[in-house]
């Protein structure tokens, strides 16, 4: 068989830890990161013919084709694992499934009109890790994963629309993407998905392995494949709501007030009188509480953020971390670091508020000798902490995320 006839899977690299945001990217079509933030995200949609290049190189040097990265039996393998969030949607009619799946439940490549769906792939294979990497000139806090969908002929999930930012890679096959800036968005109530009742179809495009889509939100669109096996990655991310940002600060504040010993005086009013409409609450306790309130700033944002970012950084709900089966003791902890790099788990999350870090929703520099707190950091920002000579390790919250499989050691 020629080579022409055969192909291999697509190898995408991770990005370098300095990403060129002012420089221009095939991946935006010969546009800078800075451009695009600026002219199109959260504002109008864009379609990048060939935003991998390779694969479109791969092809014209008559060599082998190359195929997506994870192929569908290591996809079918992965929907049938507890820690993937799989979904498994059928049409004519519309029928869903949640996983995890068994490999017989999953149609064969040949069958059509159906679509299985995979969350969080970044923390599953390093090919989807790399592919985020290269999105890291937005902010990780509002990064939320990597999906992969794999279909047979006909399969989608029919017009809908997102409340979030999403990048469309075709990665295998082709897909064709119908596209509308409706404002009716109205669901069928009749359906077992999010339908879209009245879609109205206003651009229309055929994607082919390598081109790429970007969608704001609220942009009403439809994906159907054109071929068995088709793969589309999707990145997206999240936009969760004020109240939703809000509920979560407070709550973390309130517990924060544990560390606050002061606070557990307890109330007194010897100077109260005598009065005549007991069933009010009383204006010295009212009094008393407002100066508790003005010590604590909660006019501030400040004293928001600090949980804000900790809900943030929380893992998915289907992360499972698994410690190291023979723990390293302190000193050959302190020794490895010495001698190899260490990374965070594919599960783990991390951000930075200031000098602060919080990490799957700990903030794991408080009360952090200054050498394990500046560890994080390059954490943080680099996700890997290149070998590196500490003094001291034990009791630290760097030693106590290795052992919990937070942080894993790289050769």
């Amino acid at each position: 068989m020629s080579s022409f006839y055969l192909s291999k899977p697509y190898q995408p690299p991770l990005a370098p830890k300095n990403l060129p945001i002012s420089d221009p990217w095939a991946l935006f079509g010969g546009i800078s990161p800075k451009r695009f933030m600026n002219d199109y995200w959260q504002k109008k949609s864009l379609l990048v013919r060939g935003a991998i290049p390779a694969f479109s190189l791969a092809s014209q040097n008559g060599g082998s084709s190359l195929a997506s990265p994870i192929s569908y039996d290591e996809l079918v393998e992965l929907s049938g694992h507890d820690d993937v969030e799989s979904r498994l949607i059928q049409s004519q009619p519309w029928r869903f499934q949640h996983g995890p799946f068994q490999k017989k439940v999953v149609p064969s490549l040949k069958k059509p009109d159906w679509t299985l769906l995979l969350q969080g792939m970044e923390a599953h294979h390093p090919a989807a890790a790399n592919i985020l990497s290269w999105f890291r000139f937005i902010p990780d806090a509002r990064l939320d994963d990597l999906m992969i969908s794999i279909a047979g002929i006909g399969g989608g999930v029919g017009p809908h629309f997102d409340s979030y930012d999403v990048f469309l890679i075709q990665m295998s096959g082709r897909r064709q993407w119908r596209i509308s800036e409706q404002k009716d968005l109205s669901l069928n109530p009749k359906l077992p998905l999010k339908i879209l009742k009245n879609f109205q179809c206003k651009q229309e495009w055929i994607l082919e392995p390598g081109d790429m889509l970007y969608l704001p939100p609220h942009i009403a669109h439809d994906g159907i494949a054109l071929d068995a096996g088709c793969q589309t990655w999707s990145v997206g991310f999240r936009s969760p709501s004020f109240k939703e940002l809000l509920q979560e600060g407070l709550w973390r504040l309130a517990e924060s007030l544990e560390d606050i010993p002061e606070l557990e005086q307890k109330f007194a009013d010897p100077k109260q009188a005598a009065t005549e409409n007991a069933e009010q609450l009383p204006l010295e306790l009212i009094k008393q509480l407002s100066t508790q309130v003005q010590k604590l700033k909660l006019h501030q944002i400040d004293a928001f953020l600090p949980g804000v970012a900790a809900y943030l950084s929380e893992p998915k709900q289907q992360a499972f971390f698994d410690g190291p089966t023979k723990p390293l003791n302190p000193n050959a902890f302190l020794k490895n670091l010495g001698q190899k790099n260490l990374k965070l788990s594919p599960q783990s999350r991390i951000l930075s508020l200031g000098k602060s870090v919080y990490c799957n929703g700990d903030d794991v520099t408080k009360n952090q000798a200054p050498q394990v707190a500046s560890a994080w950091r390059t954490l943080s920002a680099d996700k890997l902490l290149k070998t590196s000579k500490l003094s001291s390790i034990e009791g630290s919250s760097l030693y106590e995320a290795y052992l919990a499989g937070w942080l894993v050691f790289h050769q």
